[in-house]
C-alpha cells in the first residue's frame, strides 16, 4: 500500500484547512460580540473586545430566566426522542421482518411524508391541535415532534435493520423469549449506531427548532431557548449584545453533545446504507 506523501495530499490539506476556518468564522463573530457593549458592536463587529463583558450572560441568565427555559428544551427534546426512537425502531423492526406488500405500501407512506414541507401542514397542524385541545402544552409539542421526527428515523433504522442475522432472533425464539423480548433483549441492544445517530439528529433539530415552539407554545413559562432568545430581536429594537449571549449559551449544550457523539453519525449511516 502506498502512503507516500504528495503535493496533492498536502493540497488537499490545505484546502481542507481553509475551508474549516471559513466554516468557524460565524462562530468567531458569535463569541466575541457576546462579550461586547451594544455600541462597541456597531463600530467595528470584527475585532476582539475592548472590553471583555462576562456581565452579558449573567444578565441574559436573569432576564430570560435562562434554567426554566433550558428545562423546557431538555424536556421536550428528550420526551420526543424516547417517543421516536421507540416507535421507529419498532415499526421499522416489524415491516423488515415481516415482508409483503402492506408492510412495502407503509414505508413508503412513512418516506414519502419525509419530502412535504412544514409549511404546507402548518395551519391545518395548529387547527388539529387546538380542536385536540393540546395547544400550549409540553405534550402536545412532544405529539407533534413524533409526528414530524419517525419518518426520516424509521427510514434510518429500516435500513440498519436489514444488516441484522434474522438467525438470531429465531435462535432466542427457540430458547423460549418472547416477541417483545426478542426486540429489545436481542434486537435493540444491537441497533446502538444507528440509534445514537437518530438521536443526535433529532437532538439538534429539535433544540435549535423555533417555528413549531413559537405556533403551539404561547405561554411564557413554557418558552423554549430559541423563543427565550428571540425576545432580543423585537421589531424595533435588537439588543445584538444579551441576544449574542443568549445564543452562545442556547447552542454550548448542543455543541458538546454533538461533539461527544458524533463519531456514531457516519458509523450508523454508513452500516444502513449497506443493503
Amino acid at each position: 500500500m502506498n502512503n507516500k506523501y504528495t503535493k496533492r495530499t498536502f493540497v488537499l490539506e490545505i484546502f481542507a484547512l481553509i475551508l474549516g476556518l471559513i466554516f468557524l468564522v460565524p462562530f468567531y463573530f458569535v463569541i466575541v460580540n457576546s462579550l461586547k457593549g451594544f455600541s462597541e458592536i456597531l463600530i467595528d463587529a470584527a475585532a476582539l473586545p475592548r472590553e471583555w463583558l462576562f456581565s452579558n450572560y449573567v444578565k441574559v441568565w436573569d432576564i430570560l430566566s435562562f434554567p426554566k427555559a433550558f428545562w423546557n428544551s431538555l424536556v421536550i427534546t428528550v420526551l420526543s426522542n424516547i417517543g421516536i426512537v421507540i416507535i421507529s425502531s419498532m415499526a421499522a423492526w416489524k415491516m423488515v421482518r415481516t415482508p409483503g406488500k402492506f408492510s412495502k405500501i407503509l414505508f413508503i407512506i412513512f418516506v414519502s411524508a419525509m419530502v412535504i414541507p412544514f409549511q404546507a401542514v402548518m395551519i391545518p397542524l395548529v387547527k388539529l391541535g387546538g380542536t385536540l385541545g393540546i395547544m400550549n402544552s409540553i405534550h402536545g409539542i412532544v405529539i407533534m415532534y413524533l409526528g414530524f421526527g419517525v419518518p426520516l428515523s424509521l427510514f434510518l433504522y429500516h435500513g440498519f435493520m436489514k444488516t441484522i442475522p434474522v438467525e438470531i432472533e429465531e435462535a432466542a425464539r427457540i430458547d423460549g423469549c418472547s416477541p417483545f423480548g426478542v426486540f429489545w433483549r436481542i434486537v435493540f441492544p444491537l441497533l446502538k449506531p444507528i440509534t445514537v445517530t437518530v438521536v443526535i439528529l433529532n437532538t439538534l433539530w429539535i433544540w435549535n427548532d423555533y417555528l413549531l415552539p413559537l405556533l403551539v407554545l404561547q405561554d411564557a413559562s413554557l418558552r423554549t431557548i430559541p423563543l427565550a432568545t428571540s425576545s432580543f430581536f423585537a421589531q424595533y429594537t435588537k439588543q445584538w449584545d444579551m441576544g449574542l449571549a443568549a445564543l452562545v449559551m442556547g447552542i454550548t449544550p448542543v455543541i458538546a453533545f454533538f461533539l461527544i457523539l458524533q463519531k456514531h453519525i457516519i458509523k450508523g449511516i454508513a452500516s444502513g446504507s449497506i443493503k
